[in-house]
């Protein structure tokens, strides 16, 4: 009852004015230089949202990335958690891929937006192209793409499927893919409760090893068993998510 009241007389008010400002900052900041204003002022909203709930948080992996280089990270997606938990505590300069329906929220979408976020189109193939190249061209000098691949937040905390694209995205620009197992965030916030109050517990993102470009005919495959190997017990094995 204490951490309820806590969140909603404390943690509810400064996060929403955090979440404000941050988004006029990046807005206005990106006008000089998407790259760095579009990433640094969300890492580190993203951290005062975790210790503002009291989560803890660890990390495991990050020796297992190599500074300056370009990756494609794909991750498990349990909740609404893990958008603060990848972009605060992965520590790399990233860009989301999202959907197109993200761009409407208030605020936080047009600094998204100006971010240089790639929002996904599938309205017909030449919209899928466009998107497809953005990428491309966003993913230069050192600057990485997050993707979760499942498309969908689960219900039951276990994994759906993987979609294709971000996998064909890697192999045509011939970069390596990393695999990010995220533990804890299905516990915090299920999707299924709403907008509720969370629940304190561990969130936990192990960053798995890179898998080269050119080593493997099917990385996705890879990536997926990576990902679920490293969840908890509890969550493991595939659950069909009828929002996918």
């Amino acid at each position: 009852m204490i951490y309820r009241l806590y969140q909603l007389f404390i943690a509810l008010p400064l996060g929403i004015l955090i979440t404000m400002f941050t988004s006029v900052v990046v807005i206005v900041g990106s006008i000089f230089n998407a790259h760095f204003w579009g990433y640094w002022p969300a890492h580190i909203w993203s951290r005062c949202i975790c210790r503002l709930l009291l989560l803890p948080v660890s990390v495991k992996g990050r020796e297992n990335l190599q500074k300056h280089q370009s990756y494609v990270f794909v991750a498990n997606h349990q909740g609404p958690m893990d958008i603060f938990l990848i972009y605060g505590y992965l520590n790399r300069n990233f860009k989301w891929m999202m959907k197109k329906s993200l761009r409407r929220l208030p605020l936080v979408g047009y600094a998204c937006n100006k971010a240089r976020h790639i929002f996904v189109d599938k309205s017909g193939p030449k919209a899928i192209s466009r998107t497809y190249q953005t990428a491309r061209d966003t993913l230069q000098g050192g600057t990485s793409l997050v993707v979760f691949p499942e498309g969908a937040r689960t219900f039951t905390g276990h994994m759906g499927l993987f979609r294709k694209g971000a996998f064909q995205l890697a192999d045509e620009i011939g970069l390596p893919i990393v695999p990010l197992t995220i533990n804890g965030s299905f516990d915090v916030l299920r999707r299924q409760d709403g907008f509720n109050f969370v629940k304190r517990h561990k969130l936990e993102l192990i960053i798995h090893e890179p898998i080269p470009a050119g080593q493997s005919a099917d990385r996705r495959t890879q990536a997926y068993e990576t990902i679920m190997n490293g969840l908890e017990k509890k969550y493991q094995g595939y659950v069909k998510n009828d929002d996918q």
